[in-house]
This record gives C-alpha cells, structure tokens and sequence, in this order.
C-alpha cells in the first residue's frame, strides 16, 4: 500500500509545474487524507530531505524512497527505513533512517540516519528509483 502511495505522489509531482516540485510533498492537512502509515512514512521521508540537505555539505536532497532496497518497518509512531534510498543532484544514494514520529504522523520528535554510497544508475529501475 505504501508502494501505491508513493506512486500516486509521485504521478501528482510529475503534474505540476518545475517550480513546485521540490515542493510537492503534502504536509499539513492535506496529509491527513492518508493512512497513518503513510503519513508517517512521508513526515519521516520529508525530515531526511531537511535534515540532508542541511547537514551533508553538497547535498540538495528532493525525494527519499524509503523500500528501495529493503522494506521499512513501522512500529506505534516508530518507521524504520534500512533500505531508503534518497535523491541529491539528480543521483541516488543509499540511506538508512530510524525516525520516531507524533501519534499522528504529522511531526517528527526524533530522527537519525546513515548516507551510504550512490547507487549505480543500472540498479535504479529495479529499486523505484526515477531519475
């Protein structure tokens, strides 16, 4: 379902004007129109992209698939994501995030990660990775 989710997001992204874009991930009460585990997933997901992009010196992050490479697990308000991959200057990069969200998916209280390699351009199809 998560999968759909992202999909459905990501079709609305591709609809809207280059400006918007990177502007495109719902927040607010827009995101109370998903389940909880997506709105989890995304609140978690947008604080990687903030949290990237101010930390990693180089960085421009703009999209996070959080089961690229392994399924994410979420527990209570909990989402774990070992297999997250994110997008930084049109490449991917493997990252690895454990994100403690609000019971209502709309914050995050707690957030770590681990940014792996870049991810080679032949794998990116098999993992929902778009350019």
């Amino acid at each position: 379902m998560i999968r759909l989710i992202f999909v459905a997001g990501a079709l609305i992204a591709a609809s809207l004007p280059a400006s918007a874009r990177g502007h495109a991930r719902p927040s607010g009460p827009s995101l109370m129109k998903f389940s909880l585990e997506a709105r989890l997933e995304q609140s978690c997901n947008g604080r990687a992209i903030t949290e990237i992009g101010k930390v990693e010196k180089g960085y421009r992050p703009d999209e996070v698939v959080a089961y690229a490479f392994a399924d994410n697990k979420i527990s209570g308000s909990e989402v774990t994501a070992p297999g997250a991959a994110i997008r930084s200057h049109g490449e991917w990069y493997h990252l690895s995030y454990r994100c403690h969200a609000t019971s209502d998916g709309l914050g995050v209280e707690n957030f770590s990660y681990q940014l792996g390699p870049m991810v080679p351009r032949k794998d990116w199809d098999d993992h929902y990775l778009v350019p």
